[in-house]
Formats: structure tokens, sequence, C-alpha cells
């Protein structure tokens, strides 16, 4: 019998709490062949983890059957168009199954069934997240459809409901009729979502804050019903009702626009290489059929199919999808390439060498997934209250209407008590509580560029003691930019603006950084580019004595001689951490073809260096103030690169950085970080390229740069869109605020009904001064909430 050691994870339907997380938890975990399981209810996610017992196709068939009968939906791809109209359906992108993970770095050539099962694994892997994900977009945009349409009907109804029932010149004739319709729909109709969520948990013998909510107003409802009918002479409260499911559709619809994330991004990184593939023969087959040792080709501008060596050609590769640096990589014979990355000019053969769940790209995409499935295990905490609160409520309510029928046996007083028990518990102002202060606290924050995605980010703000800051993109601007320059020659303006004529040409990112030193341009011909080296090209009136001249610009590799003062200031600066590149001059002799066939400059004279010129990726403005901000909230700072040691111990010396992770590989970032928490410490990672996204997602608190990949902004709690780092202390300062806002808010409405409940079970309290109570500790909380309208951030101290 096949063991399957890797978690089995499915993309679940119909969750509209904790509550309904963890009867899904429960029902798993008493399956056979099961280890673990844990749902998550922000990510819509079951995940199972097998004892190697079962076979895992009977495994998922069990779990299947088991969340289908407890009254939810397992979202497949075939689910995308009639799943997605459901109004219950969970949102984000959906699970991902975990099966099929390949080992990284082993090719295994020649065995064929391997090859099949690798590449297949990698690729259903990818659609299947890709499938997903549209079927939660679909419920998604059902969800908050279905709840705006109740919470219009609602409103609509419950305001003509309200002057009728409050205003004495509004009462005519049996106008406690036209009170019962109005209210009967706001109560039965739009407030449905609450009911049903009641009674599939009800089913199983489960409790949620819905349940009061169901009590409440159906109580309410028929006691006013019973009272109407009966022609009993005693008070109808219809529009308590209808007012608290009209406010709960409020919240809701808050909570539905403030949690809902979209996930385009996972998707993007899915289908980032090309859907065909060119072998080198000139075939051309889908991706999916390319297997370990053939030979495909990466032309410029196409992103290379996949994993692999290069066995001929020359080219300069933009790998910052996944590594984030933002120098190209010269590649040629010999060197392995990433799927995923982009050719620049020059056509390279690459051999297969990985393939499908294999490739760094898949890896990565695997990995956020799996952090992401641990993610968010924090219930919300009206929820984890109302696993005491809600049960207690409700046999209080029964104790109050026995304790009446005992002492009086007054029915109306009896029964009249025992609902102003649950009207003042209904969790009105709980039900705002959280989702108006995320909305203002979002609402704040996007007008400082931070972007806030749920409450879990919240939580996890407040515990955080250790910030990872990625260097390049993030503390660092992420494009290079000329910052000093040595030059011999008498005429150095003339020297420095023939240089940029020439860079000008090159779209190589040191190029360009020389290339906007200087606005001055001259003309030029003969334009020739020496791969991984430099450029060259004849430059009218560069010469000394304004005549044309071969202009050479690049690596020292390129120079027959290197003058000892130039040699020595490009050691120290590159000590720094800067590249250096040279310029020098030759008389100007035109192009030939150099031993070996590749162009190159044929000249008769040495070329010597006359010019050394350094640059470097430059430091952002608000990086130190961010660091100090950092610091001024408790966190230790901690820099995480994927570059060389030297450049980072540069930038962080500048910055006051002291604890510096270097040369650390897209794959090890997220190890990093789980190192760190395995320390005892709660992380918050700082990033904005694809691979920090692993580290985004496995840190306690996620945070990306805007300006980065937008895979990172997925994996991510908290985006900053301006791409400032300093914005990175005033999310954190942000989230914390919000969250010390939400908790107070959730005292304030628990105090409320705490100090009211006793009054309502003595009769003092009738179901009207009930529902007002509970009006005045909703207005107070979405009161406390619109304080964080005032929050500045560190930027307003600059």
């Amino acid at each position: 019998m096949a063991t399957h050691a890797e978690p089995i994870t499915l993309a679940v339907g119909g969750m509209t709490c904790a509550g309904c997380a963890a009867n899904i938890q429960r029902g798993l975990s008493g399956l056979p062949g099961v280890e673990s399981a844990d749902v998550n209810v922000a990510t819509r996610r079951a995940w199972v983890r097998p004892d190697g017992t079962l076979d895992a196709a009977q495994l998922e068939a069990a779990m299947r059957q088991t969340i289908t009968s407890l009254g939810y939906q397992v979202l497949t791809p075939e689910a995308m168009g009639g799943r997605g109209r459901d109004a219950d359906a969970g949102h984000e992108h959906g699970g991902h199954d975990h099966a099929g993970h390949g080992d990284s770095g082993h090719g295994h050539a020649g065995h064929g069934d391997h090859d099949r099962s690798g590449d297949h694994a990698g690729h259903d892997h990818m659609r299947r997240a890709h499938d997903e994900h549209e079927a939660h977009l679909h419920a998604d945009a059902a969800r908050a459809s279905d709840l705006l349409r109740r919470l219009i009907g609602a409103v609509i109804l419950t305001v003509p409901l309200l002057v009728v029932s409050m205003v004495p010149a509004a009462q005519l004739a049996r106008w406690e009729w036209a009170a019962a319709a109005l209210a009967t729909p706001v109560i039965l109709w739009a407030g449905w979502p609450f009911h049903v969520s009641t009674f599939r948990s009800a089913r199983h013998g489960a409790v949620q804050m819905d349940t009061l909510v169901t009590l409440g107003t159906l109580a309410a409802w028929t006691w006013s019903a019973v009272v109407l009918l009966a022609g009993m002479d005693a008070h109808v409260y219809f529009e308590t009702g209808a007012v608290i499911v009209t406010l709960l559709l409020v919240g809701k619809w808050l909570e539905v626009r403030s949690t809902s994330r979209a996930g385009e991004a996972i998707r993007a990184l899915s289908t980032r290489v090309a859907a065909e593939v060119t072998l080198a023969d000139g075939t051309v087959i889908p991706r999916d059929q390319l297997r370990h040792g053939q030979l495909f080709l990466a032309r410029p501008g196409e992103a290379i199919a996949t994993d692999g060596r290069v066995v001929d050609g020359f080219a300069t590769v933009d790998a910052s999808l996944v590594t984030g640096e933002p120098v190209p990589v010269s590649v040629g014979r010999g060197d392995e390439v990433i799927g995923g990355t982009i050719a620049g000019a020059g056509t390279l053969t690459v051999e297969a060498t990985r393939i499908g769940s294999e490739t760094l790209l898949a890896q990565i995409a695997q990995l956020v997934d799996k952090a992401l499935t641990g993610k968010a295990k924090v219930q919300r905490l009206a929820d984890r209250i109302s696993a005491i609160f809600v049960p207690a409520v409700i046999a209080l309510s029964l104790v109050t209407l026995a304790a009446w029928l005992i002492a009086s046996g007054d029915v109306d007083r009896a029964f009249t008590a025992a609902v102003a028990v649950l009207i003042i518990s209904c969790p009105c102002a709980l039900g705002l509580a959280t989702p108006v202060a995320i909305l203002v606290g979002t609402g704040r924050g996007a007008q400082l560029g931070i972007l806030v995605s749920g409450p879990e980010a919240l939580e996890d703000s407040r515990a955080v003691q250790t910030i990872v800051l990625d260097k390049t993109g993030t503390l660092t601007e992420g494009r290079m930019a000329l910052t000093e320059t040595r030059v011999l020659a008498p005429d150095a303006d003339r020297l420095l603006a023939a240089a940029a004529s020439v860079e000008a040409r090159s779209e190589h990112p040191i190029a360009q950084a020389v290339a906007a030193a200087t606005e001055q341009r001259m003309p030029l011909k003969d334009f020739r580019s020496t791969p991984g080296q430099g450029v060259t090209a004849t430059v009218q009136g560069a010469g000394p004595d304004a005549e044309n001249a071969d202009v050479t610009v690049g690596s020292r590799r390129l120079f027959d001689e290197i003058p000892e003062e130039l040699a020595a200031w490009a050691a120290e600066r590159e000590e720094r951490g800067q590249t250096v590149v040279f310029a020098g001059r030759t008389k100007a002799v035109g192009t030939g073809l150099l031993g070996g066939g590749s162009l190159g400059v044929v000249t008769r004279e040495p070329l010597t260096a006359e010019a050394a010129l350094a640059v470097r990726d430059q430091v952002k403005e608000s990086a130190a103030g961010a660091v100090n901000a950092f610091r001024s909230l408790g966190l230790a700072v901690v820099m995480l690169t994927g570059d060389n040691y030297r450049a980072a111990r540069a930038v962080a010396d500048e910055l006051g950085i002291d604890d510096v992770r270097a040369e650390v590989l897209p794959t090890e970032k997220a190890a990093v970080v789980e190192a760190l928490q395995a320390g005892g410490h709660r992380v918050a990672m700082v990033g904005d390229g694809v691979n920090d996204a692993p580290a985004l997602a496995q840190a306690d608190l996620g945070i990306a740069i805007g300006t980065g990949a937008d895979v990172a902004r997925e994996a991510s709690d908290l985006t900053i869109v301006s791409g400032e780092p300093v914005a990175a202390a005033d999310a954190i300062a942000l989230s914390r605020r919000t969250m010390a806002t939400i908790r107070g808010n959730l005292f304030w409405a628990f105090a409320y009904n705490v100090a009211a409940i006793p009054l309502a079970a003595l009769g003092v309290l009738n179901p009207m001064i009930a529902a007002g109570a509970m009006g005045a500790s909703s207005l107070f909380v979405v009161g406390n909430s619109l304080r964080l309208r005032g929050f500045a951030g560190y930027r307003a101290r600059d």
C-alpha cells in the first residue's frame, strides 16, 4: 500500500467563521489515517498530514466526503462556474496539493517514468493553484455581491420600520401589521446567511456568534408575531430584530471588503514561463512535454523555459524575478540558468536539467504555498470568546425564562425578560468591532501607502521582536547609479560625455547608470558589444584633439593597461561594495573579427584606461530613518541579501546595521527566518522580490515593498505601496494601533453586554431598552475606531 507523507490540502467553500473551521477540523481529525489536521478560515483550506496507513487517494476521498457531509463544499476547478455563485463560499486563492514535490537539483536523466511523473506533478500543482484561485475569486465576488444586495434591501425596509415603530405620529391604525410586513423580509431574507450558519452549526452540536443573532432576531420576531396574531396587550419588537440584522450585515459586508485578498500574483508566478518551448532543432512543443536532457533555445527577450545548463551561446540573463538583484548575470557554456528568468542579448542552447516541480520557480511557489498553509492560526478574538460566551448566554436566557415562570407565572414578563437577555447579548458591537477598526485603519494606511491584508496581520504585528530587511529594492533603490569618477585625461568632460554616449546604446543596468549621469550626447557609429565585458563605438569628436575616436567602456578585461592610480582607486571602491568600470580611447580604426569568430575591436595601439567609473545600488533616502524607527519600536534589525558580503556590509555600515546575512540563496531566505523563529524570535520580514516571497510567507509578519514583485506582495501581510522602508515602520505602528483599537472595541462591547445582561434577566430592561444599549455600544465602537484617522506615522516626524 502506498504511503503519502506529504500533506493533502483542499480548498473549502462555505466557511463563514472560526466555528465552521473548528467543525471541519474535528471531522477531519477523526478520520482513519490522519496524523493531524488544520483548517484555516482565512485561506479557506483544509490541511491534513497523513500517518501513512492509508493510500493518498483513499484519504483524500474520505476528506472530501467528510467536508461535504458537514454541509460545506470542496472547491474544485470544475466548481468555478457553479460554486462561484454560492454566497457562502470562501475567499482567497485556494489550496494546493503538495503531492509530487521533486528534489531540487536532481535531473535523473534517462528515467522516462520519473521524467513524466516529475513533469506532470509540477505542472498539475501550478495548474491546480490557478484553477482553485479562479474558483475562489468567483466565490469571493458572489459573496460580496450577495451581502450587498441583502444589506441594501434591509436598509430600504428598516428605515421606514424605525419611523413607524418609534414615531408616535406615524403609528396609524394597525401600524403593527405594517411593521410586521417590513420586518419579516429583513429578518428572514436579509438575515438568511446568519441563520444558515446557525443551522449548519446546530446540526453538529456547535454554537457560534451567529447563533445569538438567529436566536435573538427570531425570538423577537416570533414573540411579536404571536402578540400580533393573538391580539395580546404586549409590546412588539419587529424593529429590534430588523435593526440587529441590518447592523450586522453592515459589519459582515465591511469585513468581506476589508479582508478579501486577490490572488493573481501566485497565478502569475505559475504562468511566468511560456506555454511553448522551441527545441534546438526548431521543433515547438508544449512546455509540459519537455523532458530531462532535451535541448531547447532561449532567445533574446524570452523567458527561459526551465532550469538547465547552457551548452552553447553567450548572453546576459535578467534573474531579478528570482534573485531580486538588479544586475543581469552573464552566462555561457557550462553555466546554470533558472527557468522563468529572461534572456538578454544572445541566443542560448540549454539542456533541461530540472523540470516541473523540481525547478527553482516551482519550489518557490511551493514554499510560499507551504508557509501560507500554516499561516493565520490565531483565531479572531471575538470567535474565541464566543466559545464560552454564546453557550452561557443561551443558558442564561433559558434560566431567565424558567425563573420568571416559576416565580410569577407571567408568560409575558418571562418571555420579555428572556428575549431581552438574548437581545442585549446579540453581538452588534462585536460584529462591528473588528471590521470597522480594520476599515478605518486600512483606509488611513492607504493614505500613507500601507495596505493591510487582514486581522491576522494586525494580531501578528503586536508580538514582533525582530525585523529582517532585504537589501536590494528595500533598503536600496534596486537600480544602479554612477556615484564616483576618477579621470586621468585632461579633457575629462569630453571623455565622460563620450562614455555616456556609448553606454546609452546598451541596455545593461551598469551602462544605463553611466548614461544617466549626463544628458550630453555625441554622434557615434559602429557600436559593438563584447558580451559580459563591455561596449565600444566610434564617437565623433571624442579624441583628445576632438578627432573621432573608438571609445571603450567596460571591465578591466577589455583593456591592455590599467594605470596604477586607477587600479588602486577602483580597488578601494570595490572594497566598499561598488562596481567599477573603465573607459578609454584609441584612434578610430573600425571593427573586425577576432579569433574564434567573435565580433570585437581591432586596434593598432594598446587600449589604456583613462577613467574609472564607480556605480552602486543607491541606498534609499529614508533607509536610515527606517532603521532608527524600527529600533524605536523595540525591534532588532537584521539585513538579509543574496548579494556578496562586501556589498552588503557596505550598506549595513552606512545604515548602522550590525547583523548582516549575505550571499543567501533564494531558497535559503525562508530558512534564515525559520532559524530566527526557532531561536524564540517573532520575526517580521520586509522584501520586494520573488526570492523574498517564501521568507515573507514564513515570517510571523510579512511586509512587501510595493515596487517589487507581485508575488512578494501576495505572500505578505502588509504591503508598502510607496516603496520607502520607513513606511514599513509606519505599517507596524499602524497595525499595532489598529489591533489595540480592536481589542478596546471588543472589551467595551462585552462590557456593555455583561453589565446589562443581569438587568435584562431581572426584568429591568425590556428588549427595546436592550436594543438601545446595544446601539450605544455600536456607536462607541465606531467612534473609537474613527480615532485611527489621526494616525500620523514616523514619516510625519521627519
